[in-house]
């Protein structure tokens, strides 16, 4: 069976009706909707291939851990035994005669050391000031040295105060250096020595007592 269609050809001046079987037809409109489903399912395909390449991501993470070192200063007065000596327990010095009858002119000495002990993790430097002072001090001045050994006999190194300065009191920025120990031992101490001197200002029966601070701040 043939279909007419309305077009017509021309072919050498004689007109032909273009006809088409009717399977013919069939088969071409059968073609085309399958045509559009893969151009479609080509579109869907690019666009989840975006998507995918799109989401392609990577990470790095970088963590540090932090802990505090140790600081300690600790004192001795025999140069052998050192510990605590906190502002309400102070060491009590061990001068070389006897501070309850001074008389003018008379010189007593009393040695001390300070180190950082084994567990701290950095060197200091410690400032000499007096904390507190109480009672009659009139006619009493005082020195300060450090040594290169423990006790006032030894050679003295360096002038921490001078001489003559009045007892209660002390100047500005006396400072010291102080090290650390290596691996578990403590650091190597530092010597000194007190000279106290009665000069002829002394007042008679006077009693006072001093007390002087070592203020270690790690470097």
């Amino acid at each position: 069976m043939l279909i007419p269609v309305d077009a017509d050809i021309d072919l050498g001046g004689t007109m032909f009706a273009q006809e088409t079987t009717t399977a013919e037809a069939s088969q071409r409109l059968r073609k085309a909707p399958k045509i559009r489903a893969i151009l479609a399912g080509g579109l869907v395909l690019g666009v989840g291939a975006a998507i995918t390449l799109a989401a392609w991501n990577d990470s790095e993470f970088a963590q540090g851990t932090f802990t505090a070192g140790a600081f300690n200063l600790e004192g001795s007065t025999d140069g052998s035994d050192f510990g605590e000596n906190p502002v309400t327990a102070p060491a009590t010095l061990g001068f070389t005669a006897n501070t309850a009858n001074m008389a003018p002119g008379d010189v007593v000495t009393a040695p001390f050391a300070v180190r950082l002990d084994s567990t701290t993790t950095s060197d200091a430097t410690v400032t000499v000031s007096t904390e507190t002072s109480t009672g009659g001090l009139v006619g009493l001045t005082y020195a300060l040295t450090q040594s290169t050994a423990f006790g006032c006999g030894q050679a003295v190194t360096a002038t921490l105060v001078p001489a003559g300065q009045s007892l209660g009191t002390t100047p500005g920025s006396v400072t010291f250096a102080l090290t650390q120990g290596a691996g578990t031992d403590p650091g190597a101490p530092v010597n000194l020595c007190f000279r106290i001197t009665a000069d002829q200002d002394l007042v008679q029966s006077q009693t006072g007592s001093t007390t002087w601070e070592f203020a270690a701040q790690s470097q």
